[in-house]
């Protein structure tokens, strides 16, 4: 008979019988799930269908019909005889060998041996001894001729086993066949039958309960939408020795030498262990790469979202079966990829998507959302050998690309030097690795760009800056680099107490995740106040200051002067999204020169201003484009004062002073709403009930105030006076008469 052996990992299963160090067979049972168990059970389930029996439920116990068969071909005799078995298997089965029949006849003899020790009579043996056979011929026949051959039998047994089920699946063991048993309920039962563990072994490892929907027949149904059995899978980071960067540079070779797997890495480290190092032990780790001829993708801050031609390529319809949906997107992967990776490719895709399904709140719409934006990524990725992700996933749909990646073969490394920054990725397949110190890098170090390393002094100053400025209310300038705008609502008086103030002081500032609450000013000031214009323009003059830009006269835009963006805003909006890329490659493009943060600001509100529909008709007769044409052509000493701004300090101003008859045109309603998202104070003056274009949108934005009665035929007077006599320099106070 064939031994019992103690397997090392499930994986043992699939060795041939040549590759075994003796003469062994396995019989566990499970009673845990997790990852590795469902992969197991797949692919056992699948050996089994081709060389093997699967039991779902129980075995049939032989019906009239089958006892009436075997008792006119063997008859009614029984002897508890190993030669009368041997006989009587020989014309039972007779498509077995004499070796195989022996082995048989073998572990029958042994099993009935065991019972009439257990006081079983001859009767109760003969019993016994029919059922045995008729599950041996109507069960178990088609794999009775494989006994002894280098593919070893399996019996895939699903569910609380019986105590005649376990004494059958006890003969063909030790016959030679490996025997799984799924118990989805637990050992208890089991225990009963065999105590002391003589029959089979408990697999042992950290599990949890089976899923309540689990079973082999939801396991078929899962393999359809596979498709082709996988002919390898993944292993791991098992392979890596714990510093990453020297394990993820060996080579393929020399990770493993097991044909079933491949051996990638799928790591993320967080923080730096050496500030000074750190950005050349990364460009040295890039070169290395490069020199080892592996196709290498660097990513930084953010994955770049599908473009529309790479989602128009997906093919799909709608759905009410996720499972159907998944199959049939999953059929998109482009033909360039391995064909002996497409399926494991679908595979890891199919079961990440498949558990995205399980998250509350998570419906069919959306998921075919996230598994569209998915295939697009790994379309686009797929055909490189290492992925570095610098930042860190900053969304779900990132966070779903990279535990797709670190399934296959492909060496993930996800970096995130700074502590402040936050990955939102969670897989237990990671491997992660803390470090204390933190580190900020905008750019990975590349070849051919100019790679910046700092001095231990210097990396001290940042240490420095960062117990200073953080969560302490002190601000480092130009610390922040997106900014919301938050309109206060004021008594007039007290628009020329803020005036002047920092940010970081008006009530209401606030930095949430980085991004600042900016508290701005936007009043409509009407008439004036006890018709003293002398004090009017005093108290106006007083609001004029470097940061302020001063509008005397309506309309500022004139609605048909001639803008050179006009003709070609249709280019940097298309399909309802703002082209920010586009619009900074364009040879007009206006905010060049300024901090690339200001340029992102700036667009990011110019992106806001359409998408929330501030301005009237937006999305009707081509307004938007009106919208962009205004701002990529505003006026050159306002983006001087946007270059300027510090989002904790003084805020750049707008007066816009309105005297005449002149109705404000559409592009100064939208220049007033652009520089309100912005961040600047804004203060309309009026001397009297004046149209606007947009009424609408200023009752919305800005906060009205009625200081008198309307006084008419106005002039505005110089309102820089003030201004230069207050930055009159020293030697003009000593050299120059009066005041």
């Amino acid at each position: 008979m064939f031994k019992r052996k103690e397997l090392i990992n499930l994986n043992d299963y699939f060795l041939d019988l040549q590759n075994r160090k003796s003469t062994s067979v396995y019989f566990y049972r499970i009673v845990g799930y997790n990852e590795s168990i469902r992969d197991f059970i797949l692919k056992y389930y699948e050996a089994a269908r081709v060389s093997g029996v699967i039991i779902e439920g129980k075995i049939p116990n032989p019906d009239e019909k089958n006892l009436s068969y075997y008792d006119e071909m063997m008859g009614t005799n029984f002897k508890f005889d190993e030669a009368f078995i041997f006989q009587s298997l020989y014309k039972w089965l007779p498509r077995m060998n004499d070796v195989q029949r022996k082995q048989v006849t073998s572990s029958i003899y042994h099993t009935l041996e065991m019972m009439k020790k257990e006081g079983k009579n001859e009767n109760m043996l003969k019993n016994a001894y029919i059922k045995f056979m008729c599950w041996l011929y109507y069960k178990f026949e088609r794999i009775l001729h494989q006994l002894g051959a280098n593919t070893i039998p399996k019996i895939l047994y699903e569910g609380d086993v019986s105590n005649y089920e376990l004494k059958i699946l006890s003969i063909l063991s030790n016959a030679g066949c490996d025997v799984v048993l799924l118990q989805y309920h637990g050992d208890a039962f089991y225990q009963k039958l065999d105590p002391r563990n003589e029959i089979s072994s408990l697999y042992q490892k950290v599990t949890t309960p089976f899923p309540k929907d689990f079973s082999l027949k939801a396991l078929q149904n899962r393999q359809k939408l596979y498709g082709k059995p996988l002919e390898i899978t993944n292993c791991t980071n098992a392979w890596m020795e714990g510093q990453i960067l020297k394990d993820l540079l060996k080579p393929t070779k020399l990770r493993g030498n097991d044909q079933r797997f491949f051996y990638n890495g799928y790591c993320r480290m967080i923080g730096v262990e050496d500030k000074q190092n750190y950005l050349n032990e990364l460009y040295q780790f890039q070169l290395e790469v490069k020199n080892s001829g592996r196709k290498l993708v660097i990513l930084e801050n953010e994955v770049l979202k599908p473009t529309m031609d790479e989602i128009a390529k997906i093919s799909r319809r709608n759905y009410t079966n996720i499972e159907q949906m998944l199959y049939e997107l999953s059929q998109n992967f482009k033909n360039s990829i391995n064909n002996r990776l497409q399926p494991l490719l679908k595979k890891v895709f199919i079961d990440i998507m498949l558990e995205e399904s399980k998250l509350v709140g998570m419906n069919i719409n959306r998921l075919m959302n996230k598994a569209i934006y998915a295939i697009c990524w790994l379309n686009r990725y797929m055909d490189y050998s290492m992925v570095i992700y610098l930042g860190g996933c900053r969304n779900e749909n990132e966070a779903l690309l990279f535990k797709i990646l670190g399934r296959l073969p492909i060496d993930v490394l996800i970096l995130v030097p700074d502590l402040n920054s936050k990955c939102c990725l969670v897989d237990q397949l990671l491997y992660e690795v803390h470090f204390e110190q933190s580190l900020v890098v905008e750019e990975f170090p590349r070849q051919n760009t100019t790679v910046q390393m700092g001095t231990t002094a210097y990396h001290a100053e940042r240490e420095l800056d960062t117990l200073m400025y953080q969560d302490s209310g002190m601000y480092r300038n130009q610390q922040y680099a997106k900014a919301n705008s938050v309109n206060l609502l004021t008594m007039y008086e007290e628009i020329s107490i803020l005036w002047n103030q920092e940010m970081k002081y008006r009530p209401n500032f606030s930095v949430v995740d980085d991004v600042v609450n900016l508290p701005v000013i936007c009043a409509k000031v009407l008439g004036v106040k006890g018709e003293d214009v002398a004090t009017y323009w005093s108290k106006i003059r007083e609001l004029v200051t470097e940061d302020t830009f001063v509008i005397r006269k309506a309309p500022f835009i004139d609605s048909l002067a001639e803008n050179p963006f006009k003709g070609r805003c249709s280019q940097f909006f298309r399909n309802g999204q703002l082209r920010k890329q586009e619009i900074k490659n364009s040879k007009e493009y206006p905010f060049a020169f300024l901090r690339e943060e200001i340029q992102n600001h700036l667009l990011d509100k110019l992106e806001l201003l359409i998408s929330q529909k501030t301005i009237q008709g937006t999305f009707e007769n081509g307004m938007e484009f009106t919208i962009i044409a205004t701002i990529l052509n505003l006026n050159t000493e306002l983006i001087r004062l946007i270059q300027k701004f510090d989002f904790t300090k003084v805020n750049p101003k707008l007066i816009y002073i309105a005297t005449t008859e002149e109705m404000i045109s559409l592009e100064d309603t939208i220049l007033v709403a652009f520089l309100n998202l912005v961040g600047f104070d804004i203060v309309f003056l009026f001397r009297q009930v004046t149209r606007l274009k947009d009424d609408i949108l200023i009752k919305k934005i800005m906060e009205e105030h009625q200081i008198g009665t309307y006084v008419y035929d106005l002039t505005v007077p110089n309102l820089n006076t003030g201004l230069s006599k207050s930055h009159r320099t020293w030697v003009d106070k000593l050299f120059k008469r009066g005041n």
